[in-house]
């Protein structure tokens, strides 16, 4: 029998052509998206589900859903999928991530135009007949400095565009190598020195933890006078108060926003406010953009149905499925050791080097890389997979280097992975035990034995008594249980370092009141994604 597709949300039909090309009986109902009681009533029928925006996955759809095996989302954001809920199914969950870049950075280059010469303004007031000619006076982009923060494939887009409009172009990247930033054009400068020299600043960088009101009030008021700003990239990254205050103020001349804190924007303090042009987020929002994407979903889909093939997963590796079998626990392992070395690295990563040892030497080498990959970048960009991973690595000028050995140690096998920036090396090794779970057995070159928890504390001192009990009085007198404390040293009063695995997030205050003690060089909570 024919594999079942229902498509819920209005897709090319190129796309709904692809499915049946290759045999897959497809159901195209574009608006059964918005009716999520219907959805979940007709569900069970079908082996796949493409969707874009508007189809909302829940627990509630997938619980009705016994034969589903995939998700394609046209586009990049999953925000209405429940991933969780679909890992616990079984349910492999794919994007299209790279469809609408070209589409989004022109856009930003849009508004950017828009903003230098007041063009909606200017059209409305044209098309009322006032002839304000002497009102609308703008400013050029030529020689005029571009700050970009974040030059991934989106703001690396932008950057080569802006360059061509012969604009002088200073990036902000943590990830973003000199070498890389050379090849681009670009001069690479800290945050604070881009926010003193641009003309026009513009973001695109994903909406995370580091990144939520990266234009802060503060920040905003370290720009230069005049400044422009552009967001397309996500809501939340600038503090949208704040900038309506800079733009009544006269600070900022201008603002150009796609995206908002809260969506659909029906209201928000930057409406109706001079020189600001909005969009409501139109990044995307192109024929050519829309219609590769949806092919893209529909080949991936296809292709997972029919033979196996996983690309573009989000909650499942790029594996065939009797690798997955065996290797489930050793990619997921590759994941925590690279989620350990991002979560410890602040400064730009230039190479990754990964040594694979006995039995892990075997296996699928280039699932594993990028699990590793994968688990280091999502520190600063939480959307990435498996496979668009070492894609974005190789934009940022990441290098990539693998090592295999024969078994040398008393594990069957294991991997090690060590992160070079310009500064130091950092490295963490781990290997999967014969229950299938994953442990971590070197850091620093210091052997341990660690259990991988969600949430850990990691600490480095000097060997001298006291550690255990400063670590344990500290976190019973903040509530926080300890589930396993792992110790290991260099030599006898030499470095030394200690991960406990503990039931919740360690406080802020339980970290300064153990930074106070002095006994710790380092410390550091981690999270790690062990469902």
């Amino acid at each position: 029998m024919a594999p079942k597709v229902l498509i819920s949300d209005k897709l090319s039909e190129a796309a709904v052509q692809i499915f049946r090309d290759r045999g897959i009986d497809v159901d195209f109902q574009p608006d059964l998206g918005k009716d999520k009681d219907k959805l979940a009533e007709v569900i069970g029928q079908y082996d796949g589900l493409a969707i874009r925006s508007a189809t909302k996955v829940t627990d509630k759809i997938l619980a009705n859903a016994p034969n589903l095996k995939v998700i394609g989302r046209a586009g990049i954001g999953t925000d209405n999928i429940d991933k969780d809920a679909a890992s616990k199914k079984g349910v492999i969950v794919m994007n299209t991530p790279f469809g609408n870049m070209i589409t989004t950075a022109e856009h930003a280059i849009a508004m950017m135009f828009a903003v230098a010469r007041q063009i909606p303004e200017a059209s409305a007031s044209t098309h009322a007949g006032k002839w304000e000619k002497s009102k609308f006076m703008g400013t050029e982009l030529t020689n005029k400095t571009l700050g970009v923060i974040g030059a991934g494939n989106i703001g690396g887009i932008v950057c080569d565009r802006a360059r061509g409009l012969k604009m002088k172009v200073v990036a902000y990247d943590p990830f973003l190598g000199q070498e890389k930033a050379d090849k681009m054009g670009v001069e690479k400068v800290e945050l604070d020195e881009l926010l003193a020299r641009a003309d026009f600043i513009t973001l695109h960088v994903p909406f995370t933890d580091a990144t939520a009101n990266i234009l802060s009030r503060e920040n905003l008021s370290k720009t230069k006078k005049g400044v422009r700003i552009i967001n397309c990239a996500r809501g939340g990254l600038v503090d949208e108060e704040a900038l309506a205050e800079a733009l009544t103020s006269g600070h900022v001349a201008g603002a150009a926003f796609d995206v908002f804190s809260e969506e659909p924007a029906k209201e928000n303090v930057l409406f109706n406010l001079p020189n600001v042009v909005c969009t409501p987020h139109l990044g995307a929002a192109t024929t050519e953009a829309q219609e590769n994407v949806a092919l893209q979903v529909a080949e991936q889909m296809s292709n997972y149905l029919l033979t196996g093939a996983v690309e573009n997963a989000l909650n499942m590796p790029s594996v065939t499925a009797e690798e997955a079998k065996v290797m489930g626990p050793w990619i997921k392992l590759a994941e925590h050791l690279g989620s350990f070395v991002g979560q410890m690295t602040d400064e730009p990563i230039k190479a990754i080097n990964i040594l694979y040892d006995g039995v892990a030497a075997d296996m699928n080498l280039e699932a594993l890389n990028c699990a590793v990959v994968a688990g280091i970048m999502k520190k600063v960009n939480p959307d990435v997979n498996m496979v668009s991973a070492p894609v974005v690595a190789k934009e940022r000028g990441i290098q990539i280097s693998t090592t295999n050995q024969d078994k040398t140690g008393a594990f069957d096998g294991y991997i090690k992975v060590t992160a070079v920036t310009d500064k130091r090396e950092r490295s963490v090794a781990g290997t999967v035990f014969s229950d299938g779970k994953p442990r971590f057995i070197q850091i620093k070159g210091i052997n341990i034995d660690a259990e991988v928890g969600e949430h850990m504390l990691y600490t480095t001192n000097n060997d001298v008594p006291g550690i255990i009990g400063a670590l344990g009085q500290t976190m019973g007198e903040h509530g926080v249980n300890i589930a396993n404390f792992t110790l290991g040293r260099a030599s006898a009063g030499g470095e030394a370092i200690a991960l406990l695995y503990v039931d919740d997030v360690v406080p802020a205050e339980a970290r300064a009141k153990l930074a106070e003690s002095d006994l710790f060089n380092q410390i550091k909570p981690l999270t790690f994604d062990v469902a």
